[in-house]
């Protein structure tokens, strides 16, 4: 009797989203324009490689605004900063240049306006999260953190008629409405964001591995365990079917236990993931009978972000071919290496 053939389910959309391929982007073309060092406030995106890797090319890495001198250049991570951290940088004569992913800066606005008509916010994300302290720092009087459908019984508010909720943009899609629908029973009159908080990109390739997961007997998702948009993947890929799932920084972390009586295979990444690390994956899978590879395509995705104003303008300055070289319509070309 013949042995099933050994395959690998690849997802599409996977990897780098329009907001990390811009923040990764703003910091080497910064590097291109000003000559190392440049500082970047926390990790540009949350993966291992992307940041080692800018720091190979002259990027420091900080957790404080503190930590730059005075006078330089600091780059915002994609997850978004209280308006405090602006004003630190501001004391510290810094030049700053914002690479908060638009999204982000989508739901800062939303918590800003709903703050003004003085509504009690209820941010629903993970407590700790840079993307949660940065938006709750737009108006922390008036927003409690919800971290989850079991936290709900701890909210309070202070007028049951006037709350609305947010939600960090890189949360479980299925968890995320649990924990409203709760919150709802709770405060019937609760509102709604004005649009969709979670991104386009967590919603898109969480929606891939839910098609792969009832035939994947083993989800192998590639990121960095504080990237909260890699941790999720895994976690649906359970709940939807994936007899296994692990998350790995890169492809020699595979322990090849996990393929004992495994015939397929399922491989994503989180939306700040190289594509170099899952060609990694996809090769040390092929060496070991795993060379059948077969899309699994969930949406298409063509979202391209403008580079942060402060850069624009900076590259703007030079002229003829070295602006050529480094502009691209207001949006961005290649990313070097690291695409």
């Amino acid at each position: 009797m013949s042995q099933p053939e050994k395959k690998v389910l690849l997802a599409a959309p996977r990897g780098y989203c329009a907001g990390v391929d811009r923040a990764v982007v703003t910091v080497e073309k910064a590097l291109e324009l000003y000559g190392p060092p440049v500082y970047v406030r926390k990790q540009i995106v949350h993966n291992k490689h992307v940041v080692s890797t800018l720091e190979r090319r002259g990027a420091i890495f900080v957790d404080e605004t503190e930590e730059v001198p005075e006078g330089a250049t600091v780059i915002f991570s994609a997850h978004g900063v209280a308006p405090v951290v602006h004003e630190e940088a501001r004391t510290r004569s810094l030049k700053t240049i914002d690479a908060t992913c638009p999204l982000v800066t989508k739901v800062h606005r939303e918590a800003v306006r709903f703050a003004s008509d003085d509504y009690d916010i209820l941010l629903i994300g993970h407590e700790g999260h840079e993307e949660v302290i940065g938006t709750s720092g737009e108006a922390p009087e008036h927003i409690t953190i919800v971290d989850g459908p079991a936290d709900v019984d701890n909210v309070t508010v202070r007028d049951p008629e006037k709350v609305v909720w947010l939600s960090q943009t890189t949360l479980s899609v299925d968890e995320t409405m649990e924990t409203v629908k709760r919150l709802r029973e709770k405060f019937p009159a609760l509102q709604n964001p004005p649009s969709d908080d979670i991104c386009y990109a967590t919603q898109n390739r969480q929606l891939a591995v839910k098609q792969m997961a009832p035939d994947t007997d083993l989800m192998i998702v590639v990121g960095s365990r504080n990237s909260s948009n890699s941790v999720r993947l895994v976690e649906v890929a359970l709940e939807h079917g994936a007899r296994a799932g692990h998350l790995v920084d890169f492809a020699d972390e595979i322990d090849e236990a996990w393929l004992e009586g495994v015939t397929t295979v399922g491989v994503t990444s989180g939306a700040s993931v190289p594509e170099v690390l899952v060609r990694d994956v996809l090769s040390w899978l092929a060496e070991r009978g795993y060379a059948t590879v077969e899309p699994v395509v969930a949406a298409e995705e063509s979202l391209l972000f403008a580079l942060p104003h402060e850069l624009s303008r900076d590259i703007k300055r030079l002229s003829g071919s070295e602006a050529d070289a480094v502009r691209h319509d207001g949006a961005f070309e290649d990313a070097g290496s690291l695409h």
